[in-house]
């Protein structure tokens, strides 16, 4: 489930999530079929390959992404972290979580202007013991956001500031 619900816009096929897994495929069958099914997936084929995908359409996707951000602890980051560090724009998720896998490593970069780096490093520790995660963060600037997010083709956008400075969700759209 973290794989296709924390980004919704990741996507994948039977065998490659089963090597990634280190699972049979057909126990990987069997589970996205259910998924599927449920209408928790939809699929399409991809020459022979049938891709699954996140079904956001689904009543139930937001309250699983919901679960999901607080099962890996990226509610709390995001809570703690942003909204104390000054002119924060965007904060994006990166890195293996933000493909969808387990990882004992959170990866945020976050878009801004004057960023208090030793708040952030005191708030980064408080937020590691309460995920029992280490963070590792980046900040850039504005002008630099484009440059970076074109490395990274899994970031998510937990948080972006609007007139209020008030939360919204969502993931980075593929150009």
């Amino acid at each position: 489930m973290l794989k296709f619900f924390l980004n919704s816009s990741t996507s994948s096929y039977l065998r490659g999530l089963a090597d990634e897994f280190n699972e049979s495929s057909n126990a990987i069958r069997v589970e996205l079929n259910r998924f599927e099914q449920a209408g928790l997936l939809t699929s399409s084929f991809d020459g022979n390959k049938k891709m699954f995908t996140a079904n956001t359409k689904h009543p139930l996707f937001r309250d699983i992404h919901s679960i999901l951000m607080k099962h890996v602890g990226i509610d709390h980051v995001v809570s703690d972290l942003i909204r104390k560090l000054g002119h924060v724009s965007r904060a994006w998720l990166t890195g293996e979580m933000a493909a969808g896998r387990e990882s004992r490593i959170i990866d945020i970069i976050l878009v801004g202007e004057n960023i208090d780096r030793n708040y952030l490093g005191r708030l980064t520790t408080s937020a590691e013991k309460m995920t029992d995660r280490k963070i590792r963060t980046l900040c850039i600037t504005e002008e630099e956001e484009q440059e970076y997010l074109k490395s990274e083709k899994n970031a998510l956008l937990l948080w972006e500031a609007d007139e209020k400075q008030e939360e919204v969700g969502g993931e980075k759209k593929s150009s």
